[in-house]
């Protein structure tokens, strides 16, 4: 598994579920076209990329490089790697039929392609270092899911972190584990 610093951006779920299997990373879905009237998410993929870059892994069809296009607006060149996916002829394996140029996209190519491409792109590969992760249990513990004011209470950390307001939860635990430890969580929520 590739640990690495910077978010992933891809098109949509079933590209992060296959990233998944490789990556040890904060992988953001931009929902395919759905990014150009979510301005919430845009300004989290910014937020991001400003804190610690940004790798922008979208199919190479028309429609990806659009998407790659409009999330690289107003965003510093140097917070962005871009990864090109080869043409490679085929069909997923979900799909009836092949997309319509007939190139397999983020989600069919193979993990030896995938694991290539990270490892030839200059990516920051994060410390290996042991840090004691922030869990739901931990988030339950101090009342930010299960309780009958966590749902507020889980807004207010969320807007105190300039995070989306409907972020998921796993979203918010790879967040927070990427930008503080378990005790510096618990030290921040007593801010707030």
């Amino acid at each position: 598994m590739i640990k690495i610093k910077e978010v992933v951006i891809v098109e949509g779920k079933y590209d992060k579920i296959k990233l998944s299997n490789i990556l040890d990373a904060l992988i953001i879905e931009t929902n395919g076209f759905h990014i150009y009237n979510d301005r919430e998410k845009i300004n989290f993929i910014r937020k991001l990329a400003s804190e610690r870059g940004i790798i922008i892994l979208t199919d190479s069809d028309h429609s990806g490089f659009q998407i790659r296009n409009f999330i690289s607006r107003g965003i510093d060149r140097n917070k962005i790697k871009n990864i090109y996916i080869p043409d490679v002829f085929g069909k997923e394996k979900r799909k009836q039929a092949p997309s319509k140029d007939g190139k397999l996209g983020v989600e069919g190519i193979s993990d030896e392609i995938l694991i290539k491409l990270f490892s030839e792109n200059n990516i920051s590969y994060a410390s290996e270092e042991k840090k004691d992760l922030i869990t739901n249990y931990d988030l339950y513990t101090h009342g930010f899911s299960g309780a009958p004011n966590s749902k507020e209470k889980k807004k207010k950390l969320l807007k105190s972190l300039e995070l989306p307001e409907f972020l998921s939860t796993n979203s918010l635990l790879s967040y927070l584990n990427c930008k503080m430890t378990k005790t510096e969580f618990e030290n921040y929520i007593t801010t707030i």
